[in-house]
């Protein structure tokens, strides 16, 4: 038996526990449909998908590599990963 990403992902306790959802909700599926190659789908699920996974690659390359500028690369990032998911969550909830 195959196990598939459906049957692994962690289940949001925020919404479990007040029946709304996150800020995150929708952040695993979406990486399982960017691992699927449903690129169009990730971004409708989870609008930072992308941003976040460049935010990550950027963090690990300046960890290894110490980038002259690399801690404000990563302050951008992090403040437009930060403003894609507010904005998108109150879009979510309105």
């Amino acid at each position: 038996m195959l196990l598939k990403f459906e049957d692994i992902m962690f289940p949001c306790l925020w919404k479990k526990t007040f029946n709304i959802d996150c800020m995150g909700c929708g952040m695993q599926r979406a990486l399982v449909l960017v691992f699927q190659g449903e690129f169009q789908a990730a971004f409708r699920m989870y609008p930072a998908i992308y941003t976040l996974i460049l935010l990550f690659i950027v963090l690990l390359l300046h960890l290894k590599f110490q980038f002259k500028h690399g801690a404000k690369i990563l302050l951008v990032l992090f403040i437009l990963n930060i403003s894609i998911i507010i904005i998108s969550y109150l879009i979510k909830i309105t």
